[in-house]
């Protein structure tokens, strides 16, 4: 294996430090930091112009959503006053205004975005630059991976480079591929390619593009990159993050470079993200409504936050200087799911450089800014599960001193994303058992509730119906395959959410069951490219939902068929889970649609060539490696275990007495059982344990491999052994 490296890992892995200091200050938690909120507030300075419009625009939000809130309760008190109900009906009402605003927030974020889409915005921080660019504001463009599909990293990352170089102002840019793989496989795979893309990028005049491998992999993402920070930060003005399937134009490049330099004030400008590359049905539906009804939140989102906007981790500029000085992620403390290290690193970076004086500026007008989606509704979910305690975890820091009153408010509507699904739940099983059957959908008993389910269905249905009609108005309908194509993608789109929002609701309700439980996540690479899913394994995941949900309705059917029939909408799409999961994650029926002029979108029209060129390099297989390797990481003795703990996690979910937590779990492929002492005794990835003789010689030998990343070199005719790269050593 060293001998391995030692031939395939080129000198100049990466440039030679510039240290800096990136300190994470200690959380001050709920108690304090409800103290420091009657303090005097944090001088900023002078309040910037947006400030009073994006005032009065969120003072307008909360009325609209206090007049819909009022509106619904009306309707539901018509019924019976609450001095008649019961508790569990005053739980029903308490319930129904806390999600009938959340609800009309959405709605109305939606009708915001479609007027901004169609009218512009004075408001909106100005993409257009006269300058000259300045020769010393340097940008490193990162890409922290960890497990990826190595040949999709750098066919996306090579046609970046190009895209950026064909724009004449590729010099101030560098490439920075940070691994935290350790897959020994994987791991040879990367440098591999590195080594073509590094002598590639000399050749034909690229950007330079260095790699580096740490050794010790604390702090996730975000330790991986406060990493580079603290060796290499200093030596750039700027950076650009990409994820693992990122791609972007070099125009997009530098334009938010000049928008950076134009804007001394903006500490972070975040792009809007197009979804691409897959040809799955699911994922071809994913694409279709990012495009058409997702840009509309994208605007409406930037309609009310103006300066206090998103970060989403990706895709995105940072101000390197003031990143490192005030956005250095502490643990949380405690134990369980929602303390330790951050997981949705991206809204809590945005919040402290908000909290810093800078302001953090969503840009959905920049064009060129790719990503790819889940191929199936599994791997979503996967995500969603991620992401989901990820948000309820940064709730923690609602109250934390100093923080904008907008990011404390998407701290808390990022935990209600979530949080909705199992009120819902609720909301539905309090008619159920001890609240009015006539508040439940599909109820005729009281016009006035039929009047609530009506307008409940209006809020969810008229986004739709706006994003068609916005592409309508643009004379975008081409683009989109026509009119009838838009028409008929935009039902079937409607259709197909209609049957997985049950699945969505069931498995978020876990997600947060699951957090609140304590359960530890290990937070593994999702699948990048789409795959089938295939009958065991969609039983597997959703086999328990089915039988749930059909035991329920026999028993409703015995029992009060109106009943049976008013949660059809909830059931029957739990009872075809499976196939809907199955039939979904298929390519060939997404060609189709794609053939039909369904469910299309401008990038596969007219492809932009930086997609185009990514597609043409991923069909460049990798010279494969040796298995060898990866016996360092799997021996013989972990194998076995390895197969006895995939084995327990494949009985029957009811036979464990854990019928609807197969899919909050995952396999072990995907996700880290630590908590459970049965199933995996250990909090390290179970794949990742060596045995107790080897485990200091296998680590030793990857170790040394690695670290000989200058291991060749060419002097006077004869090749000398270099000592070790201080960057492969890489200390957290």
């Amino acid at each position: 294996m060293t001998k391995h490296f030692r031939t395939s890992v080129m000198p100049s892995a990466m440039p030679a430090l510039v240290r800096g200091h990136m300190t994470p200050q200690p959380w001050q938690g709920w108690r304090r930091g409800l103290k420091g909120l009657a303090g005097p507030a944090r001088d900023l300075g002078p309040p910037p112009a947006w400030q009073g419009a994006a005032q009065r625009r969120r003072g307008a939000l909360g009325l609209a959503m206090l007049a819909v809130t009022l509106l619904a309760l009306g309707l539901q008190w018509s019924h019976r006053s609450p001095a008649e109900m019961g508790l569990a009906e005053l739980a029903r009402s308490a319930l129904l205004a806390l999600l009938f605003a959340w609800v009309s927030a959405g709605f109305v974020t939606a009708l915001m975005g479609w007027r901004r889409l169609l009218a512009g915005d004075a408001q909106a921080l100005s993409v257009r630059t006269d300058g000259v660019p300045d020769p010393a504001a340097r940008t490193a463009i990162i890409m922290p991976i960890c497990n990826e599909d190595v040949e999709a990293v750098f066919a996306g990352l090579r046609a970046t480079a190009e895209s950026l170089t064909r724009t004449g102002r590729s010099a101030g840019f560098e490439f920075f591929v940070l691994s935290d793989t350790r897959d020994a496989g994987l791991l040879a795979d990367e440098q591999q390619a590195w080594q073509r893309l590094a002598a590639q990028a000399r050749q034909d005049g690229l950007p330079p593009v260095h790699y580096r491998w740490r050794r010790r992999r604390s702090g996730r993402k975000a330790g991986n990159v406060a990493d580079f920070c603290r060796r290499w930060g200093r030596a750039f003005r700027y950076m650009v993050v990409l994820d693992a399937d990122s791609v972007m134009t070099g125009r997009c490049l530098t334009q938010l470079v000049d928008l950076m330099e134009a804007h001394p004030q903006v500490g972070i400008a975040q792009t809007a993200p197009v979804g691409c590359g897959q040809q799955s049905l699911h994922a071809r539906a994913q694409q279709y409504a990012s495009r058409v009804l997702g840009r509309l939140y994208v605007h409406g989102l930037q309609f009310w936050q103006l300066g206090d906007s998103h970060y989403w981790g990706h895709n995105a500029i940072l101000r390197v200087e003031p990143f490192m000085k005030h956005c250095a992620l502490a643990r949380l403390p405690g134990r369980g799911g929602l303390s330790g290290e951050i997981l949705s690193h991206d809204f809590v970076e945005a919040a402290l450089m908000r909290r810093a004086g800078f302001e953090v500026w969503l840009v959905p007008e920049l064009d060129g800014s790719y990503e790819q989606l889940p191929g199936d509704l599994l791997d979503e979910l996967q995500r969603d599960r991620r992401w989901c305690q990820g948000n309820l975890q940064n709730a923690r820091l609602i109250a934390e001193p100093g923080l904008r009153p907008v990011h404390r408010a998407l701290f808390a509507t990022g935990a209600m994303s979530y949080l909705s699904a199992p009120l819902w739940l609720a909301y539905v099983v309090l008619g159920l058992t001890g609240g009015d059957a006539a508040l439940l959908p599909g109820s005729s008993e009281n016009p006035a509730m039929l009047g609530l389910w009506l307008m409940t269905g209006v809020m969810l249905l008229l986004p739709r119906l706006l994003g068609v009609l916005a592409v309508w108005q643009r004379g975008e309908t081409a683009a989109f395959g026509g009119r009838r194509a838009l028409l008929g993608g935009a039902l079937l789109e409607a259709l197909l959410a209609t049957l997985q929002a049950p699945v969505r609701m069931v498995a978020h309700s876990l997600f947060v069951l699951v957090a609140l439980a304590g359960w530890k996540l290990e937070w593994k690479s999702p699948l990048r490219r789409s795959h089938a899913i295939g009958w065991r394994e969609a039983w597997q995941r959703l086999g328990p939902w089915t039988l749930g949900a059909t035991a329920l309705t026999a028993v409703l059917v015995l029992i009060e068929p109106a009943m049976a029939l008013r949660l059809a909408l909830l059931t029957v799409p739990l009872m075809l889970a499976v196939p809907l999961v199955v039939a979904t994650s298929q390519a060939a029926p997404g060609r189709w649609f794609g053939r039909l002029g369904l469910w299309r979108v401008p990038q596969e029209r007219r492809p932009p060539q930086v997609l185009r060129r990514t597609a043409g390099l991923q069909g460049l297989r990798l010279t494969p490696i040796s298995s060898a390797p990866r016996r360092l990481v799997e021996p013989p003795r972990q194998r076995a275990r390895y197969r006895l703990h995939r084995r327990l996690n494949r009985l029957p979910a009811l036979a464990l007495g854990l019928p609807m937590l197969a899919l909050a779990l995952g396999t072990p492929a995907t996700s880290d059982l630590s908590s459970a002492p049965v199933l995996a005794p250990s909090a390290v990835p179970v794949e990742l344990l060596p045995t107790a003789v080897g485990a200091a010689t296998a680590v030793r030998q990857l170790d040394v491999g690695l670290a000989r990343q200058a291991a060749t070199a060419t002097a006077g005719g004869k090749t000398r052994k270099n000592r070790p790269m201080r960057s492969s050593r890489s200390r957290a």
